[in-house]
């Protein structure tokens, strides 16, 4: 089926204002955060509810046409952009922003694949509650984007990765059948978790449309503080001692380098008199004021210098420093971004090794999750020539200490042909079976996650 004709087809779906042809108007869709990843789409198609979605999967598949699910296009592995081949049809969820009433004896609400995190906080918090998962991204990141990449973020040190706050979701397949998962049940052993399939999927074995999200009770007693130290090993250690408080909800690093970029491209002032090598965000919260045990604990610990604020305003100041990062170093340059996991007792030496193993070929940036041993290493400066190797010596690097090449990005495009270094044979196997039972022609997220395999007469 030509363009022309699927086109129209689509807009008797979603309307013609929803259906995208013109190159001006696809061209926000076709890029990613990164700037990295770009691809032509055939169309870029705005569906409003699941129906639309349906439909929409079921004309791209009679046509033969490949689909790509986007969301607020935050993601940085080239997983919600068409292939640079193009040809997809991206299908935009931004319009399935709908929010259900909270049902507080199940702690649960009912949200659109659309609805931006900043949106649903806005809705649960006057009412007492929080989402367990926060991002630096919350204005754009939209709740289906973040399961489909098991988002992480900042509050995992707590409640732990997206995956852990879906009860359910509501998700159309790659035949435009739809899945319905959203009762929210906290006990259903009928069968496989299909939810847990579907989170961290990363569109490649369905569109989720909407999910059901476990609340938590909102803490209204917070302190933030910002800690300078001499080194890794020091954050670490300081971070078992604050890992006993049951009021932990964050704890972040970066370093020097981090903050000196952080302060020149977004004007913030120094947050200390003298630089120090490294810096750990962390906040506690509680329905009682948890500044007291914080200071218990950071009175012992072996500390250069430490900014507390006890006020919403003052924390919000500490956390900039951390937050603008992402932000910062993309205003320097378009980085090559590897988000990966290592085992906490390897972070200090893999940090460490880090501009070894660069060799000059780049300029790193490294920040994250201190507690769940996830950095994000951001390497400006690199030549496309030098971009494979360097992301192969990284990776490479990470496998050999035990790590994970994905901590909570996906692996998209960007590392599909690596995922054999911390995923075995076996591993990739089961996963390609599943894809293959239920998107046998591959018309979901082609080249995501899984590299493609070249068979004689396949489709491609």
């Amino acid at each position: 089926m030509d363009s022309d004709r699927l086109a129209r087809h689509l807009a008797a779906v979603v309307g013609d204002a929803h259906v995208l042809s013109d190159p001006a108007l696809r061209a926000s869709y076709e890029t990613d955060f990164t700037g990295r990843y770009t691809g032509p789409a055939r169309l870029v198609v705005r569906p409003a509810d699941t129906a639309q979605v349906a439909e929409t999967v079921r004309l791209c598949r009679d046509a033969g046409v490949a689909v790509v699910p986007q969301g607020g296009n935050t993601g940085l592995v080239g997983a919600s952009v068409p292939s640079p081949a193009g040809g997809e049809v991206l299908l935009s969820l931004r319009r399935l922003t709908g929010i259900g009433p909270i049902d507080p004896g199940a702690r649960q609400v009912t949200v659109g694949a659309g609805l931006p995190l900043a949106e649903l906080q806005r809705h649960v918090r006057p009412n007492g509650w929080e989402f367990g998962v926060d991002l630096a991204s919350r204005d754009s990141a939209t709740l289906g984007g973040m399961i489909a990449t098991n988002a992480g973020g900042e509050r995992v040190v707590k409640y732990g990765t997206t995956r852990a706050n879906v009860a359910g979701v509501e998700a159309v397949m790659a035949d435009g059948s739809v899945l319905d998962r959203l009762a929210g049940l906290p006990k259903d052993n009928t069968g496989y978790d299909l939810t847990n399939l579907l989170v961290g999927s990363e569109g490649t074995l369905a569109v989720l449309t909407r999910a059901r999200l476990r609340l938590v009770p909102h803490l209204p007693r917070r302190t933030t503080a910002l800690l300078a130290l001499d080194s890794l090993e020091a954050a670490l250690a300081v971070l078992a001692e604050l890992r006993l408080l049951e009021s932990l909800e964050l704890a972040e690093f970066f370093t020097a380098d981090g903050l000196a970029l952080v302060m020149e491209k977004s004007g913030l002032p120094a947050p200390f008199r003298a630089p120090h090598p490294v810096y750990l965000l962390v906040e506690c919260a509680g329905r009682r004021d948890p500044a007291e045990e914080l200071a218990e604990v950071l009175d012992q610990a072996d500390v250069r210098d430490v900014a507390v604020a006890l006020q919403a305003a003052d924390g919000r100041r500490l956390a900039a420093y951390r937050e603008r990062h992402t932000e910062s170093i993309n205003a320097a340059g378009i980085p090559l971004k590897l988000d990966v996991t290592v085992p906490l007792a390897e972070l200090p030496g893999f940090v460490a090794e880090l501009p070894g193993l660069l060799a000059g070929r780049a300029r790193p940036y490294v920040f994250g999750h201190l507690a769940e041993g996830n950095l994000h290493v951001n390497l400006l400066e690199v030549a496309p020539a030098d971009e494979d190797a360097v992301t192969e010596a990284v990776l490479a690097r990470v496998a050999a200490v035990g790590g994970s090449i994905s901590a909570e990005h996906g692996v998209g495009r960007a590392k599909a042909r690596h995922l054999h270094l911390t995923r075995s044979a076996a591993d990739i196997a089961v996963m390609r079976a599943v894809k293959e039972a239920l998107d046998p022609a591959g018309l979901l997220s082609p080249g995501t996650l899984l590299p493609p395999v070249a068979r004689p007469g396949a489709r491609r």
